[in-house]
């Protein structure tokens, strides 16, 4: 009997966040599926019918430009490119942070910033900076590396390019404090016997650093990517909606322009659904071939 009661005061405190996470997690889920086999759109948003899988095979055959498989390519070089960059630059700023430095709380508080304002408000202060005539990034090119101005926001690799720079200047700080926390969580007597061994900066830098850091960066990493993946605010703000001529999008702004710009709901929900799935296949294989779960020795 004191075992009954005692499952019941566990429910009560759990079933206030299960509700929670049904409401906002479980059943817009499943509702997304249901409507993914469906034909909403625009016409028929409230007599859609069950059509069976019909919205997949459009995602995968449809003659549109861009096509699924151009912007899913596009998708994979803008996730790459920005992690690739997160992970470098942060690691790099975190070793050095980790350093004795004058100033290190100052540098850490000035390196943080870019994390800590809110993304559409670092989307559009990019797009302005890109402006061809008054950007501060032309003004530069033109008058102080004699370099001639760049249509940023009119051509479609530029446009891209400009996309890329503001995540990569927006994603870094969350890389560098991970790896941060990581680094001073690893006992210096390690680099104390390195130092007796004759170890160089390298060895130490291959043999104690990465792969005590590997646990912790691994599953931010995967995360990142996930982040980047789905990342909408980017892209959608600083390219206008994928400008020029949709050009710009990467799968996850597809799907917003699907849905909330061509009332495509049913083919967006199955967009969506593509997108899950190549997520949770990705991550369950990075994770298992990096051994994230594992310890580093």
């Amino acid at each position: 009997m004191n075992r009954f009661y005692k499952n019941i005061f566990i429910f009560t405190f759990v079933a206030p966040a299960f509700l929670v996470l049904i409401g906002v997690v479980f059943y817009p889920f499943i509702y997304n599926v249901v409507i993914s086999f469906s034909n909403m759109n625009l016409r028929h948003i409230q007599d859609w019918q069950m059509v069976g899988p019909v919205q997949y095979v459009k995602v995968f055959t449809e003659p549109t430009e861009p096509n699924f498989y151009v912007i899913f390519l596009k998708t994979i070089i803008w996730t790459f490119v920005n992690v690739f960059f997160h992970v470098v630059l942060g690691v790099i700023l975190a070793l050095l942070l980790n350093q004795k430095i004058k100033g290190k709380g100052i540098y850490r508080t000035l390196l943080i910033l870019p994390w800590a304002i809110p993304q559409y408000i670092v989307a559009l202060t990019w797009r302005g900076m890109f402006n061809y005539e008054y950007g501060s990034i032309n003004i530069v090119l033109t008058k102080y590396l004699h370099l001639p101005a760049v249509e940023w926001l009119k051509n479609p690799t530029e446009a891209f390019l400009a996309c890329i720079l503001t995540n990569i200047w927006l994603g870094f700080p969350f890389m560098m404090v991970v790896a941060l926390g990581a680094l001073q969580s690893i006992p210096h007597e390690l680099y104390e016997a390195a130092d007796i061994d004759g170890a160089s900066w390298y060895h130490k830098l291959k043999n104690i650093t990465f792969p005590l850091i590997k646990p912790v960066m691994i599953p931010a990493i995967t995360l990142g990517i996930v982040w980047t993946f789905n990342s909408l605010n980017i892209v959608w703000l600083v390219s206008n909606g994928g400008e020029p001529s949709d050009n710009t999008h990467i799968l996850v702004s597809f799907v917003y322009k699907a849905a909330f710009n061509l009332y495509r709901y049913g083919y967006a929900a199955a967009l969506s659904i593509v997108i899950f799935v190549i997520l949770l296949i990705f991550s369950l294989s990075f994770m298992k071939k990096t051994k994230a779960t594992e310890a580093a020795y």
